[in-house]
């Protein structure tokens, strides 16, 4: 998916929500257990219901990772869903992955040609060799890990240079040399509030990818005044606020209530400003 068409299903859809699938099998509504694949059953039932509002979706590798083969294969059965149902979607698979070049590019290879998402979480400390095997795909793009929304986070992301500048500052300016807005966005924790300006000063064009709304706490307004772009330029995502709505046979609607709220205050900001 290229830039221009992810910023026109945000406007389309009035709503810049991912949905993050961090799909428990220990959290899964009880009546799902019986399926022949409980994850992907209850992945496309929560897709499904929360497709008008979403423009994007991250399944978080560790939930699928941690099954064995039978997780890997709920992992490519509901991005082939997404692909073959929903194909506006933007799909992100939230790996974290980064290592030395040839191992980057076998991950590359994975996540990009044989599961064929649209976009891979990269963690940037082994730097620009170990990115940069992500990048030259055909409208694929690296969300590079900038400054997250946990506690750890201050132990390494706001430490300082001599000169002042903190570490994600110096990861946000230095990546900006191996790739475009059109290819790399960046994590920024929803709990980060004012940083969200301080990184629009560097990066004013690039998408940001924003987990820890919701459950985590952060402020979907605090996150839009300080961050949003005039493309909007973010993806704010929800996973347990919405795919845990409810444990029960309802879960779907739920998570479609759920979905349907945060995206109508998602519309507002948006025409507030000027976007649609």
């Amino acid at each position: 998916m290229t830039r221009e068409e992810l910023i026109k299903n945000i406007k389309s859809k009035q709503s810049f929500l991912c949905v993050g699938l961090d799909s428990d099998i220990k959290k899964l509504p009880a009546h799902l257990l019986s399926e022949p694949n409980p994850i992907f059953a209850f992945n496309k039932a929560i897709i499904d219901a929360t497709a008008p509002y979403a423009v994007a979706y991250k399944p978080n590798m560790a939930f699928y990772e941690s099954l064995g083969a039978k997780g890997w294969t709920a992992l490519e059965e509901t991005v082939s869903y997404i692909q073959n149902n929903y194909p506006d979607q933007f799909i992100i698979a939230d790996a974290k992955r980064g290592d030395i070049g040839n191992t980057s590019t076998l991950y590359a290879r994975s996540f990009f040609e044989h599961l064929g998402v649209d976009a891979i979480t990269v963690a940037p400390y082994m730097g620009q060799d170990s990115v940069s095997p992500f990048l030259g795909y055909d409208s694929k793009w690296v969300v590079l890990l900038a400054l997250t929304s946990n506690k750890g986070s201050y132990d390494f992301q706001l430490t300082e240079d001599k000169n002042g500048k903190r570490l994600f500052e110096n990861v946000i300016e230095t990546s900006q040399q191996w790739a475009s807005d059109k290819e790399m966005m960046y994590v920024v924790g929803a709990t980060q509030g004012k940083m969200f300006a301080d990184i629009r000063k560097i990066a004013p064009n690039h998408f940001l990818l924003v987990p820890g709304v919701g459950a985590q706490g952060g402020s979907l307004e605090e996150v839009a005044k300080y961050g949003m772009n005039s493309d909007c330029g973010l993806l704010v995502n929800s996973s347990r606020g919405i795919i845990y709505a409810s444990s029960g046979t309802d879960f779907a609607e739920a998570a479609a209530r759920e979905a349907r709220i945060l995206a109508g205050q998602m519309s507002e900001l948006l025409k507030a400003n000027g976007i649609i």
